[in-house]
């Protein structure tokens, strides 16, 4: 099976199950024409975010790599009209798009954008009792994935539901004698969630418009 395949498979699945929705198709379109790399998670993969929020029936969501928000909406959309997703980014020209976005895609009051290092913010969460989260979504640079689980590990609360991206690499997570500081990071991940007796976790290998990678999802007990 080859990329186009997997892509043209994506666009099936987004044909046959989505209504067409120009609000997030302008949020990509904006995205693109601010020059923000193009690693937004695809749309199936948002929609899936979005479904395991509702599932979890998620109130306070943290999602640590903001990007232009283009998942921080798909999880703010299944947020109760109480609820609350509180995102991080380090660049400020990344937060200043995704703020556009949000207001595009109606979900300003339900955002709260912070800006700056990411392990900075967490410890001013934590120091501010903005916890516990009952979703976590780690989508920010892979060699900081032992820290960002262990700041979602004290954020949360039991039946926590924890998601990290990108944790396949094209396969190339087998490879433990490489030096890629991602595929290092996606090793990481695995190392611990696997050593942590708090955290019952699997993943979900993904083919599909962003080519093949994966999810680790974890539970707190």
């Amino acid at each position: 099976m080859s990329r186009k395949t997997w892509a043209a498979v994506d666009d099936y699945i987004v044909d046959a199950l989505f209504e067409a929705d120009p609000a997030l198709d302008a949020v990509l379109a904006a995205n693109r024409d601010e020059s923000l790399p193009p690693i937004d998670v695809s749309p199936a993969q948002g929609k899936l975010l979005s479904l395991l929020a509702r599932i979890r029936g998620a109130k306070k969501i943290l999602e640590i790599g903001t990007l232009g928000g283009y998942s921080t909406i798909w999880m703010a959309r299944a947020l109760p009209m109480d609820g609350k997703i509180v995102t991080l980014e380090l660049d400020p020209h990344h937060a200043k798009v995704a703020r556009s976005n949000f207001g595009r895609a109606g979900v300003s009051n339900q955002v709260e954008l912070r800006v700056g290092p990411a392990l900075e913010s967490l410890a001013a969460l934590s120091a501010g009792n903005a916890g516990p989260f009952d979703l976590i979504f780690i989508d920010a640079d892979k060699p900081n994935n032992p820290n960002y689980l262990s700041w979602a590990t004290r954020l949360s609360r039991p039946g926590t539901v924890i998601i990290c991206d990108n944790v396949i690499r094209d396969g190339a997570v087998i490879d433990g004698g490489g030096h890629d500081a991602n595929v290092v990071g996606a090793r990481a991940a695995f190392s611990f969630i696997g050593g942590d007796k708090r955290l019952d976790g699997t993943a979900i290998q993904t083919v599909g418009a962003k080519g093949y990678d994966g999810f680790a999802i974890a539970i707190v007990s």
